[in-house]
Order: structure tokens, then sequence, then C-alpha cells
């Protein structure tokens, strides 16, 4: 696993990280390898009063530009690290759709299983490769409005035609997962930790972070 060491700068390598959101989704996810492994060198909690700050608006057009504002945005409100991220579900078939929409796919008040039948209708005469499809996640870190890192990763799948499982959220139901021969939705949090988009970027992030200096 993971070396303790210290930031670049020289900083102690106990870190906590501020998740720059309200799904308890991701914070599941980030927390879970730390939990098993890392309890005594990484923390990580929601950004405290989160409801209250003003909503960064994530209308980039890019993963990328759309993460590392969030963590700008809000590292003005905390005097430690804010972790965010910008993810989605990217089908070539649809041009890219729903991509950075993904969370916004079925409109701003539609719930997991809206997004997700959306699409499948959506999918309705696609078969074979085109039923193809990537999960991407872009993490970002900053503190104090800088930026420290940017990084990203993906895992590739094939939606199914229903969905399948129930841990998991999003559109973790439909997507087919290869390797293992489940969705998402089937695998276990130790599994999807260890092959999501978001568990690989995550762990870029606290490569990077954990490095010594």
């Amino acid at each position: 696993m993971l070396a303790p060491g210290k930031l670049s700068s020289g900083v102690p390598a106990r870190v906590t990280l501020f998740i720059a959101s309200s799904n308890p989704g991701k914070l599941r996810e980030y927390r879970e390898p730390v939990l098993e492994d890392m309890a005594n060198t990484v923390e990580i909690d929601l950004l405290p009063n989160f409801g209250e700050i003003t909503p960064f608006d994530e209308s980039a057009p890019t993963f990328a530009e759309n993460a590392a504002g969030k963590a700008l945005h809000y590292s003005r409100f905390v005097p430690g690290i804010v972790l965010a991220d910008d993810s989605g579900l990217v089908v070539p078939a649809l041009g890219g759709a729903p991509g950075i929409h993904s969370a916004r796919y079925a409109g701003p008040n539609a719930t997991d299983e809206d997004r997700y039948r959306k699409l499948l209708r959506a999918m309705e005469g696609k078969e074979g490769n085109e039923r193809r499809a990537r999960f991407i996640c872009v993490a970002a870190i900053a503190k104090q409005c800088r930026v420290l890192a940017v990084v990203s990763d993906c895992a590739r799948g094939v939606l199914t035609k229903e969905p399948r499982g129930s841990d998991g959220f999003g559109y973790d139901p439909i997507f087919f997962f290869e390797e293992l021969g489940r969705t998402y939705a089937e695998l276990s949090p130790q599994e999807k930790n260890r092959y999501s988009h978001r568990g690989k970027a995550f762990s870029k992030l606290l490569d990077f972070l954990l490095s010594t200096a």
C-alpha cells in the first residue's frame, strides 16, 4: 500500500480532505480505501456547511475544468485541502452523451433511476459495440485558492438492457464491467474502489499527497 510521507511543502503526511459534494455515495467511495488501510494517515469528511455555500456553476465544457474550478471555489471556505471531482458516463454511440451532463441528464430533480431509465430508452435498438461506454473521473485538490493536483482515470464497460444489482449509485446498475462479469451495482465496495474510475483517480491523488518529499 502507499507509504506515509510528507507533502512537498514539508507538511507531515497526516492529511485531512474535505469532499466538495453533498453526494453520500461519493463520500462512501472515497472513504473506503482510507478506512481500510490509511485511517491513521488520511481523514476524509464532507465540506462543513456545504449546503449553505453558494454552489459552483459546473457549466464548463470539460470534466477537468469543472473539477478544478469546483476545488478552487470551495477551497476558499476551509483551511484544509478540498477534493472535488467531475465524473460522468460517456457513450460514443450517443455522441458522448450524457458526458458532463450525466448528473443532470434527466433534469435537475431527477432520481438515479430516472437518469438510467432515460439512457436505456436512448439506447433502444443499439447492439454489440454500440452499447460500449466508459466512466470518466477527473479529480482535483486545492488549498486556499491554489490547485495542488488534477488527475483522471476511466473504466470501460457495456450498457445492459435492464438494471442489475442494488449497490452503488447513479448509472451503476446498467454499467456492466466485463473484467469481473458484473455491473457496478453488483460489486462489493472493495471491488468497486479497486476498479472504478473514481477509485483509480483517487489512488493517484493519494499517491501524490502521501509521497515523500
